[in-house]
């Protein structure tokens, strides 16, 4: 494919953006109009609430792909990364001379440009420390614009009700994604971004649609640490064999952090409040940094588990070094107000707490139930769990799984939606997960469906029992449809006590 038109010229005023509804296509597409272009979209799913939400920045929407779209001829074509070489808007383009680019390449472009950029990379947790740094820069810069940030960031950060931002000052927040580009590009995203300071968090196998093994994930994070600049920053967890395999590949100075009290930032003397039961926030947690041996503050937040205490320390440690006051960084880390799908509380109805989470991984799966937990120590933990990313529809974590829920009192599993997408001597299987946790002694249920999972939970759930929802998708509405049967099984349960 000849790539004389992948590029941005300087007089463009017209952007088409195809496959505009994804998480970060969409937050590049309210950017470019809030910058001033004349941005349209399309994409073959277009309906609320981001139809919605694009519209309203006065982008002009198509519901499916057509080479119509570009008949009025667009200055530039940003392609996302899941829109193939035969899409009808791709050929066009290519026929019409377009001048075309990636996501990234757009992000790097128009919102990056002249900025430093705050690069969040690893396999789990990237979204939700982007999300803690890119507030503790917000903090800061209500009390110097220098520090006011821009991000781009893979989920909605509650304080803001978006994923993105245009800020005044002088840094950019990005996730890092290692996911590949564009059709015409297949190296990570996280490759186009050239990181002031870069934060590492952890590094395992995952995306097994793009990635062949181990030593393929390995090789693209070493090709993304010996991009970073020699008189410039990565932070790294200090409790990853991957990372510390592959960490010679960074030439630039290193920290790292986590636990271990020889690295040059520890956490440490964790205490965390009780649950209210009645109440949505979930409790404060206290904790202490240490800097070089030394205490270097103490903070409050009211994120819960060790795993997101210690993604809030690798953002400290950033703030740190772009020279962000201790006491702005302890404000930011206290008024983080969490990333929506990720612990997530949906809703308290007869006395049931709903919470949505993300995790999918293996990893992410039992370090979120293991955060979870102690909130309910004396009740039960329901966990309704959907494979349903194309690693987890693959038996690739066939053998992971049934040593992930540790901690739950009681497992549902669906039966991934998506699985005839998977070839069948690939596929996940529901039922062996179910049938291996409960040879480890684990209360364990397989469903076929939706709403078999509903009923069922309803039927078993007490007062004080906490239902955790982990899925990357919008598992049919189960949140909502929950709580809305838990508010009818306690009428009727009251209805029934006045008789």
């Amino acid at each position: 494919m000849d790539l004389i038109n992948n590029r941005i010229q300087k007089n463009v005023k017209k952007i088409h953006l195809i496959a505009v509804c994804g998480t970060a296509m969409g937050a590049l597409a309210c950017m470019l109009s809030d910058l001033g272009f004349a941005v349209t979209g399309s994409d073959k799913n277009v309906y609320p609430p981001m139809s919605l939400f694009l519209e309203k920045k006065g982008i002009v929407l198509f519901d499916g792909f057509d080479k119509k779209n570009l008949e009025y001829s667009p200055d530039l074509v940003v392609v996302g990364n899941a829109v193939s070489r035969d899409n009808s808007e791709v050929k066009a383009m290519l026929e019409m001379g377009i001048d075309y680019c990636s996501m990234p390449q757009g992000v790097n472009r128009f919102i990056c440009s002249g900025k430093k950029r705050l690069v969040v990379a690893g396999t789990h947790g990237k979204t939700t420390t982007s999300a803690i740094l890119a507030t503790i820069l917000h903090q800061a810069g209500k009390e110097n614009e220098k520090w006011d940030p821009s991000f781009v960031i893979g989920g909605i950060l509650k304080k803001f009700g978006q994923n993105y931002r245009l800020g005044k000052g002088e840094y950019v927040v990005l996730e890092g994604d290692e996911y590949d580009t564009a059709f015409f590009d297949k190296g990570a995203k996280f490759f186009h971004y050239a990181p002031f300071l870069a934060i590492l968090l952890n590094v395992e196998f995952d995306h097994a649609d793009i990635f062949r093994d181990l030593d393929h994930v390995k090789n693209t994070f070493k090709v993304f640490l010996s991009g970073i600049l020699k008189e410039n920053l990565l932070c790294a967890f200090d409790d990853d064999e991957i990372i510390a395999e592959i960490i010679d590949s960074a030439q630039c100075s290193v920290e790292r952090y986590g636990e271990k009290k020889n690295s040059p930032w520890y956490i440490a003397d964790i205490l965390t409040d009780v649950l209210d039961s009645n109440s949505a926030n979930t409790p404060w947690t206290f904790f202490t940094v240490f800097k070089k041996g030394e205490i270097f503050g103490n903070f409050k937040t009211r994120m819960l588990g060790k795993h997101n205490l210690i993604n809030g320390l690798a953002a400290i440690a950033a703030a740190d070094k772009i020279k962000i006051p201790l006491h702005l960084i302890q404000k930011g880390i206290e008024t983080f107000e969490g990333v929506k799908r990720r612990q997530e509380v949906r809703g308290i109805k007869n006395g049931v707490m709903v919470m949505d989470d993300f995790a999918h991984h293996p990893t992410a799966v039992k370090e979120t139930i293991k955060a979870v937990k102690p909130l309910c120590p004396e009740n039960r933990l329901i966990v309704v769990f959907e494979p349903r990313t194309n690693t987890s529809m693959r038996r690739i974590f066939q053998d992971i799984y049934p040593v992930s829920f540790d901690k739950a009192d009681l497992i549902y599993i669906r039966e991934p939606s998506l699985l005839a997408k998977i070839p069948f001597s690939q596929r996940f299987s529901s039922r062996q997960l179910v049938a291996d946790l409960k040879k480890n002694q684990y209360k364990a249920c397989y469903f076929e469906n939706t709403e078999s999972i509903i009923d069922h939970v309803v039927s078993k759930a007490l007062p004080g029992d906490i239902v955790l929802v982990m899925s990357n998708g919008g598992f049919d509405n189960i949140h909502e449809r929950l709580l809305n049967a838990l508010k009818e099984k306690g009428e009727v349960r009251q209805g029934s006590h006045l008789k």
